[in-house]
């Protein structure tokens, strides 16, 4: 598509969804709550974007809630759920020309600087972060943060960890807690495949999930602390080629159906019980209980293979700052409801019993909600959120910057598809180019 038709359907996108908003219809769009948020006596709209459904939930739960305990202010919420690239791109387009945009917005952690840059059009979140934030995992806020001022709050922790297929471990006569190092799970995955001619995990080539977590471990990452571009450093190879051996030579790894997390056609594989293991975020549990219930009891939660005895066992991955846009039509009560919304003790429980996500509010992870049954630990057992504490502290910092954004599209789209799809490039040479071309922006 040419750079002219393609600028022309994104501007159809967002003024389609501009009149879909005067009108009351369009998308996958739901309200709850029917009066003022100036206590003028008139409904006051509050209109919410997202990349993820099940986030819609979480907010009209917190709509309700709202409602109820301000009478006086009460809100008509309204929500639209579109897909990733799709929200983002109309995103951008309606900040920047200053028409189309919603009055708060989910945007994912790797495409966030792009709304940090020059006349940021997002409001900054201070008033109502600051006096909360002793209660949180700061870092979960900096990385929405530009210039000493928040625009982003935090959904989760994001510590990653392996989900392991009791079903198919017993099979094969092994356990998962016979896994302790990387090394171990490839000896694991060669039992598996030898006894049940199953896959020990499915690698991911348009997604970086199965890249990023684990050179997190290892204390790397694609920027250092300053900024500069470490994609092509020794740990982030070796990384690298250790992926390509489980899928070349030791023969016990798969290329994900659908080539990401995500698709369709991946969740049909797994659950299917297509493979053994899967590291991901523990935000993904949300996506087996929603999209995957055929695994339900047979699935368990345990923290990701280190890379030597001792070693960190999780990494902090992927995140969703929820920002108010300078269009919001009542800012403060765009901003007031948000603190509400994400930033409250109430809310970081909803966050775990709604989503299943580990709150970022560290004040609350005693709470005995925390350890009540819900749909969570039916689909995956008791102890979840105790895992989670236990490995918390097992969790590197994330440098994101301005070339995030780019340096995610490099790795999805040319090291990870070259390297362990296509076998076109070695994962030095892979990401030598990435790194080259980063450090010539």
């Amino acid at each position: 598509m040419g750079k002219l038709l393609k600028l022309g359907f994104i501007m159809l996108l967002v003024f389609s969804t501009v009149l879909a908003g005067c009108s009351g219809g369009g998308g996958k769009e739901s309200a709850s709550g029917n009066s003022s948020g100036s206590g003028s006596g008139e409904p006051q709209d509050i209109t919410f974007w997202t990349f993820q459904g099940l986030h819609v939930e979480f907010f009209e739960d917190a709509a309700k809630r709202w409602n109820e305990t301000y009478p006086d202010r009460q809100i008509n919420f309204k929500s639209e759920s579109f897909p990733y690239a799709d929200m983002h791109n109309n995103l951008l387009l309606a900040l920047q020309s200053g028409v189309g945009a919603p009055d708060i917005v989910d945007i994912e952690v790797n495409r966030f600087p792009n709304f940090l840059k020059g006349d940021i059009q997002l409001e900054p979140l201070n008033d109502i972060v600051e006096p909360e934030l002793d209660n949180f995992v700061k870092s979960r806020f900096e990385i929405y943060s530009a210039d000493g001022k928040y625009y982003g709050a935090p959904t989760h922790v994001g510590a990653s960890v392996a989900f392991y297929n009791k079903e198919i471990f017993n099979e094969a006569g092994v356990s998962p807690d016979d896994i302790k190092t990387w090394d171990d799970f490839v000896e694991v995955g060669k039992v598996i495949k030898a006894e049940t001619d199953k896959p020990m995990t499915p690698v991911f080539t348009t997604g970086f999930w199965s890249f990023y977590p684990m050179i997190s471990q290892k204390g790397s990452d694609i920027f250092d602390s300053k900024g500069e571009v470490i994609i092509d450093n020794k740990d982030n190879v070796e990384v690298l080629q250790f992926i390509h051996d489980m899928l070349y030579k030791h023969d016990i790894a798969v290329l994900a159906p659908g080539s990401k997390h995500d698709t369709e056609e991946f969740y049909a594989f797994m659950n299917k019980g297509g493979a053994a293991a899967l590291v991901m975020p523990s935000w993904y549990a949300s996506r087996f209980v929603e999209h995957m219930p055929d695994q339900s009891g047979k699935m368990v939660i345990k923290p990701m293979p280190s890379w030597e005895e001792g070693g960190f066992r999780s990494a902090g991955m992927g995140g969703t700052g929820t920002a108010v846009t300078k269009q919001a039509k009542d800012v403060q009560l765009s901003k007031d409801f948000l603190a509400f919304a994400k930033l409250t003790k109430e809310s970081n429980i909803k966050i775990w019993e709604i989503l299943g996500f580990d709150p970022p509010r560290h004040d609350i992870w005693d709470a005995p909600e925390l350890r009540e049954p819900n749909r969570f630990t039916e689909y995956f057992g008791d102890g979840l959120f105790d895992m989670l504490l236990e490995i918390k502290d097992e969790i590197n910092p994330l440098n994101i910057t301005e070339h995030t954004p780019l340096a995610r599209d490099l790795i999805e789209t040319n090291v990870l598809h070259n390297v362990l799809r296509e076998k076109t490039q070695s994962p030095e040479d892979a990401l030598k180019q990435a790194g080259d071309e980063l450090r010539s922006r």
